[in-house]
């Protein structure tokens, strides 16, 4: 049994996009990081497939300053996170942007199914679930 089908719910691609950005991917031998911490899922030790790993970076973003640069990574990290699902050819695109006010940063993820339809998965206030505020 497939994970989606071509009748899966909007619901479920958007749980799908949001397991997606907010489990805590193993950090990358040349991240930058604040502590000896590498955090991710154990499973991803282990590929089946190389490479194949769960989540997204973004809690590398937790001890930053919201600035530029913070946005960008915020976006690359997001689309990396959400990769598979171009990959897999279930989505036609995956659009990701990120914006900020003077403490939020916000994530919106746009997919652009085969089928021709559109999800819009609106993340606010990210900033604030990075930082477990």
């Amino acid at each position: 049994m497939e994970l989606f089908s071509d009748e899966a719910s909007e619901q479920a691609w958007q749980r799908a996009v949001v397991i997606s950005l907010l489990t805590w991917r193993r950090a990358d031998d040349g991240d930058l990081l604040d502590d000896d911490q590498r955090y991710g899922w154990w499973g991803d030790t282990f590929p089946t497939l190389g490479r194949d790993r769960i989540g997204s970076r973004l809690w590398q973003l937790r001890r930053r300053t919201l600035t530029d640069d913070t946005l960008r990574d915020a976006e690359a990290f997001a689309r990396e996170s959400l990769a598979w699902l171009d990959d897999d050819g279930r989505v036609g695109a995956v659009t990701v942007t990120a914006s900020r006010g003077v403490s939020r940063l916000d994530l919106q993820v746009v997919l652009s199914m085969r089928d021709g339809s559109v999800i819009d998965v609106q993340l606010d206030s990210l900033w604030q679930v990075i930082n477990a505020i």
